[in-house]
């Protein structure tokens, strides 16, 4: 018996002893959500050599001072900033976040395997904060992330966010989609961010939202922080965004939102319960620009916009980021309520047409609007500012910082009136403030204020 014993566990050493020896096997990707209930690593191991670096730096203005006859002009001293980027492309471009690379002289990319390379901005669109990159490899191939249809994620999926936080180097988190289609308080024009609860910290800007399946779903931007750290609550812009950029960018162009033809209004509870509708979601179409795309695909006034492209459409937001995903020359479904029923109509998407004529003008010299840049809206004016709905009239484009148009104008304002009576042109505006301004309305949104110069 005790012989028996002794060679139980010889053998059970013996055993013990082979599999320590035996060299580790290189561990399967998961085949099924449930192969990752202990560790996301092989998810990491396919996702994160496509995740880079991304280190800038910029000349600061030299400050004059008076200097010791003698002694070397101090340098300019630089500007550094850190972030995070995706490798979409196996020759090179990455793509980022515009705030990431803004005013940047000089551009270096760390990949995760160490080797940096000089990096040059391909293309940039502020009003979704994205930026195109490219690394030249001499001919090499870079490992390249796929991207995912982000309509195909769900609320309570679970992802991994990879970036460069606080310049420590490749970090990944773990999460959750805490929600679809969220604004984040006005970053960008996109309003349609995913929002997770995986950590992002600053450094992480530009990196990578993944899903289980080791592909892109999201370009990691902005956190809600009021102490500067992560609290669960980030943003990221979907892929279906970044694809627009990528395809729009590599070509030299810009993402440009197709124009329906239309002025309208969310439907609130009051509208839903007069119009019948289940719940107050969509947009009522006030106006239909004749000849416009809208009109040509049979839209109507009172139709209910509900869908687009065969994705539903709940506020403005929703819409102009739908809009966004598509292009120009297109035709896509738009699914309307008409008189309590569901239709869908065959709308042709056109390029929001800039008429009139921008006439773009910045007003100096010592008057109220001195330091205003103004133009006449346009349709493709409000489609560059992002905005929603329009009137015609002269729209502040930009404001100079201290001027004095500053105190009481933002871009994106609506100059309607000066002296008691309308204005309809940039050149009526500059006549009248040659003659001087007693007064002026501004339009803010809805809001319509008179302001007094004197």
């Amino acid at each position: 018996m005790r012989r028996q014993t002794a060679m139980t566990i010889l053998t059970a050493a013996a055993l013990l002893a082979v599999a320590l020896v035996a060299p580790a096997q290189a561990q399967p990707l998961p085949s099924a959500r449930a192969d990752l209930a202990y560790s996301y690593a092989s998810v990491v191991k396919r996702a994160s050599p496509a995740v880079v670096n991304i280190y800038t730096s910029k000349a600061a203005p030299q400050q004059r001072r008076m200097l010791i006859p003698g002694m070397p002009m101090p340098g300019d001293r630089g500007q550094n900033s850190l972030g995070s980027g995706v490798l979409v492309k196996v020759d090179g471009l990455i793509v980022t976040n515009a705030h990431v690379v803004k005013g940047a002289d000089e551009i270096k990319v760390v990949l995760a395997d160490r080797r940096e390379f000089e990096a040059r901005l391909v293309a940039m669109d502020e009003r979704y904060d994205l930026a195109l990159l490219r690394i030249d490899g001499e001919g090499q191939r870079f490992p390249a992330m796929e991207l995912r249809d982000s309509d195909s994620i769900e609320v309570g999926d679970i992802v991994l966010a990879i970036g460069n936080p606080f310049g420590l180097s490749q970090t990944v988190t773990s999460g959750i989609v805490s929600a679809l289609a969220r604004s984040a308080g006005g970053i960008g024009d996109a309003s349609f961010f995913i929002q997770t609860d995986a950590a992002i910290n600053p450094g992480n800007s530009g990196g990578a939202l993944v899903s289980l399946d080791g592909r892109l779903i999201g370009i990691n931007t902005a956190i809600y922080s009021q102490s500067g750290g992560s609290i669960g609550i980030g943003f990221a812009v979907p892929t279906n965004i970044v694809n627009r950029m990528i395809s729009t960018g590599e070509q030299g162009g810009r993402i440009v939102r197709p124009w329906l033809g239309i002025s309208m209004q969310p439907v609130t509870a009051d509208l839903a319960q007069g119009l019948g509708l289940p719940r107050p979601a969509g947009l009522i179409v006030k106006d239909v620009f004749p000849g416009g795309p809208a009109a040509r695909g049979g839209v109507r006034r009172g139709d209910v916009i509900v869908g687009l492209n065969d994705q539903p459409v709940d506020d403005a937001g929703g819409l102009r980021f739908r809009l966004a995903t598509v292009s120009v020359g297109q035709t896509v479904p738009l699914k309307v309520i008409r008189e309590g029923r569901e239709a869908t109509l065959r709308v042709p998407l056109a390029a929001p047409p800039e008429d009139p004529p921008r006439d773009r003008t910045t007003l100096d010299g010592r008057q109220p609007f001195g330091g205003a840049t103004v133009a006449n809206m346009s349709a493709a004016v409000a489609e560059e500012m992002g905005l929603a709905d329009w009137r015609p009239g002269i729209v502040v484009m930009d404001v100079r910082p201290g001027s004095f148009a500053a105190r009481f104008l933002r871009p994106g304002d609506m100059v309607v009136g000066v002296n008691g009576q309308d204005v309809r042109s940039v050149a009526e505006l500059r006549q009248r403030a040659t003659e001087g301004l007693a007064n002026a309305r501004i339009a803010r949104g809805e809001m319509i204020s008179t302001i007094q110069f004197r």
